[in-house]
C-alpha cells in the first residue's frame, strides 16, 4: 500500500506521541505501507514546522530531524502538474489530492476539508488508515 501523508499528520505524530498519526507514522516505520512525499510537501512540513506557535513546542532539532527522515527514507515523487477536477474546499490542499491521485496512493489527513471527500477519494483519517492496515491487502 502506498501513502501521502498530510504534513498535518507527521505534525501531530511530534506532538502527540501516543495518538493515531504517531501510531501511522510508526506503521510507515514497520513497513506497513510505503510513503510518498514531494518536494511540494516537504517544504510545506519544514514550513510549518517553522511558525512559533509549533517552535515553543517541537524544538528545532526535532523539526530539522523530521524534515531530514522524510527525505532520506520516503518516496520522493514529482510533484503533479495536472489539478484533479475534484477540488478540496481549500484550494492550497488541491496539490495534495492530485499527488495522492497520481501516485495511486491513499491521502491521510487530519484536515476537514479533505476527510469531507472521503466518499469520493481514497482520504482517510490517522484512525482510519490505521483500521486499514490491519485489515491488510
Amino acid at each position: 500500500m502506498r501513502a501521502v501523508l498530510d504534513p498535518n499528520v507527521p505534525i501531530s505524530a511530534l506532538l502527540s506521541t501516543g495518538g493515531a498519526p504517531a501510531r501511522v507514522v510508526g506503521e510507515w516505520f514497520s513497513g506497513r505501507f510505503e510513503l510518498i512525499v514531494s518536494p511540494r510537501l516537504l517544504a510545506e512540513v519544514e514550513r510549518a514546522l517553522g511558525y512559533p506557535k509549533l517552535r515553543a513546542r517541537i524544538s528545532e532539532q526535532d523539526a530539522h530531524d523530521v524534515v531530514q527522515l522524510l527525505r532520506r527514507s520516503a518516496t520522493t515523487a514529482r510533484d503533479p502538474e495536472d489539478p484533479l477536477a475534484q477540488r478540496s474546499a481549500d484550494p492550497g490542499d488541491d496539490y495534495l489530492l492530485a499527488l495522492a491521485a497520481s501516485e495511486r496512493a491513499a491521502l491521510v489527513s487530519g484536515d476537514k476539508h479533505l476527510l469531507a471527500l472521503e466518499h469520493e477519494l481514497p482520504v482517510f483519517s490517522p484512525s482510519s488508515f490505521l483500521v486499514l492496515l490491519e485489515r491488510g491487502p
